[in-house]
């Protein structure tokens, strides 16, 4: 699907399993974010609007004046964090890549690379809406073959 020419109503009726979609203070910075610490590829990228993939996965993000009628709205709190209690987990995602940019890219490192024991290496960084993102890796085991 080429995300650049679909139209909303293509795009809306091909989209299965589920689906991730923030709201935001700034489309074009929270975009440039996400591609700059993640890696990922915007689609569609305007001040209202941005379709991002990380790998198959899709993402949405829309801006706060795009929701005046939805029911959303009028929860959203006027300044950060918008997203406590939510970790979105981006797996096959290097996290020391993403601390690395995620300062200089505007973001706030809430806990540094660090091995987990549930066998990933993970971050906690946060946007500048507030969301916490968590890049994780598989841990590669030291132990040799028996």
């Amino acid at each position: 699907m080429d995300f650049e020419t679909v139209s909303p109503e293509d795009f809306g009726a091909s989209l299965k399993g589920f689906g991730l979609n923030l709201l935001v203070t700034d489309v074009k910075r929270t975009a440039i974010f996400l591609e700059t610490v993640f890696g990922m590829a915007a689609k569609r990228l305007s001040t209202d609007f941005a379709i991002l993939t990380h790998g198959e996965n899709i993402l949405q993000l829309h801006a706060d004046s795009t929701y005046h009628s939805n029911p959303l709205l009028g929860l959203l709190p006027e300044n950060p964090p918008r997203g406590a209690g939510l970790e979105i987990r981006l797996y096959d995602c290097d996290p020391e890549h993403a601390a690395a940019q995620c300062v200089a890219a505007g973001g706030t490192i809430l806990q540094a690379p660090a091995d987990k024991p549930h066998g990933l290496r993970e971050a906690y960084i946060l946007c500048q809406d507030g969301y916490a993102w968590v890049p994780s890796k598989p841990l590669i085991s030291q132990e040799e073959p028996v």
